[in-house]
């Protein structure tokens, strides 16, 4: 099934240092994408609270067409993924600031709970700001994964929606599958020639993947491709963080045999360690 434009986001809003920078960060991006957005505080609703938030909206430069505001109380994972399924959200937004003592927990604990139940795609946006930092590169993972193809649509179609310069599609291999010991020249050569072999093999599917989504949704764009050999998951997300990526864009989940669905290892280390924003695609069609 191909990607679906995200056409509603929930943003879970706190009042933190960092409330201005949120909230004028989801309003750009639901504007760009042409998106309602909901914005939910898990909490008590006081007066005060409620003027502070009216104001800070008013003040937004840029908002989309239709903003809802809602205030309900409870665990804040519980809450923020029940109103993803009642509000039949497509992109649910995470943000905090790397200065704040609570990121560490936020984008930790709650993000990784949130990513594993959330019904949607989510987006952890480590650097909101008031004034936008544009969007020049996206580092797409092109796992050998039945829902890699829509999670690099979904990546083309944000790349499209911010006006992005360049993205990057990446190809983690496994050391092991070049299993050659090297312990002479001529074994050396082999294990270099298998890894050029495999190196093409992966070049190619990638291209394919590429290749297959309308032309209309990736005119205007470049791209490449780029092949990485390590730990799937650490490798992608250190690439991501050396040539400092705007965004990263990931698949929120894997298949195993009998179609039984998983968390990957790969997302643990990206959540882990979060080397710049951070999307994960939720397959709808393998959900």
């Amino acid at each position: 099934m191909a990607f679906k434009p995200f056409k509603t986001l929930l943003f879970g809003f706190a009042f933190s240092p960092s409330l201005k920078a949120n909230v004028y960060e989801a309003t750009r991006l639901a504007n760009y994408f042409e998106a309602a957005l909901i914005l939910l505080h898990v909490g008590e609703k006081t007066k005060e609270k409620e003027n502070q938030f009216q104001q800070l909206l008013k003040e937004c430069p840029i908002k989309p067409n239709e903003i809802q505001t809602y205030w309900e109380e409870g665990n804040p994972i519980t809450t923020l993924a029940n109103a993803c399924v009642k509000y039949n959200i497509d992109l649910l937004l995470l943000g905090a600031l790397k200065r704040e003592n609570v990121v560490k927990y936020y984008l930790g604990s709650i993000a990784r709970k949130l990513t594993r139940q959330a019904p949607c795609s989510v987006l952890l946006m480590l650097n909101p700001s008031v004034e936008r930092s544009p969007c020049k590169h996206i580092v797409v993972n092109g796992f050998d994964s039945p829902q890699t193809h829509e999670t690099v649509e979904a990546a083309f179609y944000v790349g499209t929606s911010l006006n992005t310069e360049k993205i990057t599609l990446v190809e983690e291999i496994s050391e092991s599958r070049v299993a050659i010991a090297v312990n002479d020249d001529r074994s050396l050569r082999k294990a270099t020639l298998r890894k050029e072999k495999i190196d093409r093999e992966e070049k190619l599917r990638v291209t394919d993947i590429v290749e297959k989504i309308p032309a209309t949704k990736r005119d205007g764009l470049k791209w490449e491709t780029q092949s990485i050999f390590g730990r799937r998951g650490y490798s992608i997300g250190h690439y991501a963080r050396v040539v400092r990526a705007d965004l990263l864009v990931m698949n929120a989940q894997e298949e195993r045999r009998f179609y039984h669905r998983f968390f990957p290892r790969d997302l643990e280390h990206i959540l882990a360690e979060l080397p710049t924003d951070v999307l994960i695609i939720h397959s709808k069609s393998h959900g």
